[in-house]
């Protein structure tokens, strides 16, 4: 009997590529065999081969942004790439097509549709993505990370490292804390610039015997900056380029300050941790924010416009916070963490191979 064959087109960003990675250890696990659908140059096409994943090339982005040239050229674009995803699913004979997301998906999914392949499609953010809009029309089976993010689909949440899986009870961890608050800021790849200049300010605004203890992930290029905004203040934290075991940093926070993408939403529920989202003001579809909102409208989170965040605003905030409320938030989080999603897209992937076969 031959080795069953999973193609998953995910890229762009590790939004798309991290959980698509999750299921495909996951697939692996289960005996299957995982092939790649991305582009070459783009993180997926460092990324994924890491893993011990072939990576089948197709080159197709996305056009939001790009001018009117970029829109007249589409149909060309558009008919070459689904020429190579048509020799790429040839070549792989794939069981069954995944699609995480990102733009290298919509090609891949039609031609998937088009020779009558099984088609899973996954959406990570509450505000579904172009690529994904139209292929779930066509999928076999649809799932979301969120509800109410495509029609007809099943909420099974989004993939989250194992390491962020079993921590504990955060009302327990809550209960055994002193002490200043403990602050952990992560501005994210992109747009960290306000969480990097508001954040020292704030803190210089609290008297220093009130002032809680700031680590802050900058990314490389900021580091120099943000050490320089926070000794300007006259303010002591511990400045990192990048945490490496995020969820243990998490765990020990009492607060988190982040952006709001759909990953960092189930790890803030996963870990249970009382989270402050700053959604990434010009994300497509504004989708963080209403990512932030599966937690904030169940008191699970606070949410705050980056337009309307100020280091006084922000000061005065942290001031009125106490443990017994920010654990009161974190449960509410921990309550809504959908902790068995790779799992579930991983069955929903072989259901729809069988469905054919």
């Amino acid at each position: 009997m031959s080795t069953p064959t999973i193609l998953i087109m995910a890229g762009g960003t590790g939004g798309h590529i991290m959980p698509g990675l999750a299921v495909a250890e996951a697939m692996q696990q289960r005996g299957w065999q995982v092939l790649w659908l991305g582009h070459p140059e783009r993180m997926e096409g460092s990324l994924v081969p890491q893993h011990g994943i072939k990576m089948l090339p197709l080159r197709f982005s996305g056009l939001r942004g790009k001018g009117v040239k970029a829109l007249l050229s589409l149909p060309f674009t558009l008919i070459r790439a689904c020429w190579q995803a048509h020799r790429c699913l040839q070549e792989a004979k794939p069981d069954v097509v995944l699609g995480m997301g990102g733009y290298v998906a919509f090609p891949g999914g039609l031609m998937s549709f088009v020779s009558r392949r099984p088609l899973v499609v996954h959406e990570q953010n509450a505000v579904a993505g172009t690529a994904n809009r139209y292929l779930a029309k066509m999928a076999t089976s649809v799932l979301t990370g969120f509800p109410g993010a495509l029609p007809g689909a099943v909420t099974v949440g989004n993939p989250v490292r194992d390491a962020f899986v079993g921590q504990g009870s955060a009302a327990e961890r809550y209960a055994k804390r002193s002490g200043p608050l403990r602050i952990l800021v992560v501005g994210g790849s992109l747009g960290a610039a306000a969480l990097n200049k508001v954040v020292p300010e704030a803190m210089a605004l609290i008297p220093a015997e009130q002032r809680p203890h700031v680590t802050h992930q900058s990314g490389q290029q900021h580091l120099e900056s943000l050490q320089k905004s926070y000794a300007d203040n006259q303010v002591q934290a511990d400045c990192k380029a990048f945490i490496g075991d995020m969820a243990q940093a998490m765990k020990e926070a009492d607060v988190l300050i982040c952006r709001a993408g759909a990953m960092t939403v189930a790890e803030v529920a996963a870990i249970g941790v009382a989270a402050l989202f700053v959604p990434l003001p010009h994300a497509i579809d504004d989708h963080q924010t209403a990512n932030a909102r599966y937690l904030s409208e169940c008191s699970g989170a606070w949410l705050k416009k980056q337009s309307e965040l100020t280091a006084q605003w922000l000061a005065q905030w942290l001031q009125g916070l106490n443990r017994e409320e920010l654990s009161r938030v974190a449960s509410h989080a921990q309550e809504h963490a959908q902790l068995n999603a790779t799992q579930q897209i991983a069955e929903a992937c072989q259901q729809a191979a069988r469905r054919v076969g």
